[in-house]
């Protein structure tokens, strides 16, 4: 089966007096349907870019500059900004990390559900808020026909955060671009948005692109992980093999930088330096210069390897796999 989204050598530009700055340099990421991958990275990587290059949302000041996003198929590059419009909530939908980036304060929430639904289906008003009503049931928001009356700030962060995920849902989607929707949100709270978010992409076959720098968000919720650095994919493969035994000295930076995985008062182990920006990114591996493995032959670009089935590393001297 071919998957919902392929990308292939995507490459993202800022324009500056400087000239073109590359946010993204040349990603690779394949998505299928009902599958979670998980985009791990610092502040900085490139994740939100990705997610905002899918979805053709970009500022005014960056633009795609090669390689291809395909949407089951289509060319997502190739289409018109209308035809792409036409896809945008219906085909592929964007859940933010705040909310009221979806929300409009001074609508109530049947305004902006149903005008939303109806922007892409030929629905009375009556059928159109019956809808609305369903898919707050269905994230798990109780007494939907009276909080359909509310206002946006008439409700909890929690509760907001599941309006933006069922108006992401409403058309069933093939691909949601959930970015850190979680990160402003109590743990309780988390835990449950987490748990509606994976039962929808089961049993809708939704594919989804969920974006955080939370390790443990992504042992819970994701089938694959691929971690971004300074604009590359680093290393990507199934969840559970590369947080048990990552291949990338970066990966294994961040999941030692993890609270959890140290003893009480033990001092956390740090990544040296910090991600370079756009202007100072060496020719070679972004990373080299936080990296105790690096050598001389760092100072070129290191392409994308196989080191085992489904499993990738961008690295010439990648760690040690489970087997030596």
């Amino acid at each position: 089966m071919a998957p919902v989204l392929d990308i292939r050598g995507l490459r993202t530009a800022f324009a500056t007096a400087a000239g073109d700055l590359h946010a993204l340099d040349g990603i690779d990421l394949v998505v299928n349907r009902g599958e979670i991958v998980a985009l791990v990275g610092e502040s900085g990587s490139g994740k939100s870019v990705t997610g905002f290059s899918i979805t053709g949302l970009l500022p005014a000041a960056a633009r795609v500059t090669a390689g291809e996003v395909r949407l089951n198929g289509i060319d997502l590059r190739a289409l018109s900004p209308a035809a792409m419009r036409s896809l945008r909530g219906r085909k592929v939908a964007m859940i933010f990390q705040d909310p009221m980036m979806t929300l409009n304060p001074v609508l109530r929430i049947d305004t902006q559900m149903t005008d939303a639904l109806r922007a892409h289906l030929p629905l009375g008003r009556a059928e159109a808020r019956a809808r609305c009503a369903a898919a707050l049931a269905e994230v798990g928001i109780d007494e939907p026909e009276a909080r359909l009356k509310m206002y946006p700030h008439q409700l909890s962060g929690g509760m907001r955060q599941r309006v933006a995920i069922a108006i992401a849902l409403l058309h069933s989607p093939d691909l949601v671009i959930a970015d850190e929707p979680t990160t402003a949100l109590d743990v309780t709270i988390q835990g449950q948005i987490l748990a509606v978010v994976q039962r929808l992409c089961r049993e809708k076959g939704t594919a989804l692109v969920w974006i955080t720098h939370d390790l443990a968000v992504v042992a819970g919720i994701a089938d694959r992980i691929a971690v971004m650095y300074a604009g590359r994919i680093v290393e990507q493969g199934p969840v559970d093999a590369v947080l048990d035994a990552p291949r990338h000295p970066y990966t294994r930076g961040l999941i030692d930088s993890v609270p959890a995985s140290h003893p009480k008062g033990q001092r956390l182990p740090q990544i040296p330096g910090r991600m370079p920006t756009l202007t100072e990114l060496p020719e070679g591996c972004a990373f080299a210069p936080r990296c105790t493995r690096r050598s001389a032959a760092c100072a070129a670009r290191p392409d994308p390897a196989e080191a085992a089935p489904g499993r990738w590393v961008r690295c010439f001297h990648p760690l040690p796999g489970a087997g030596g």
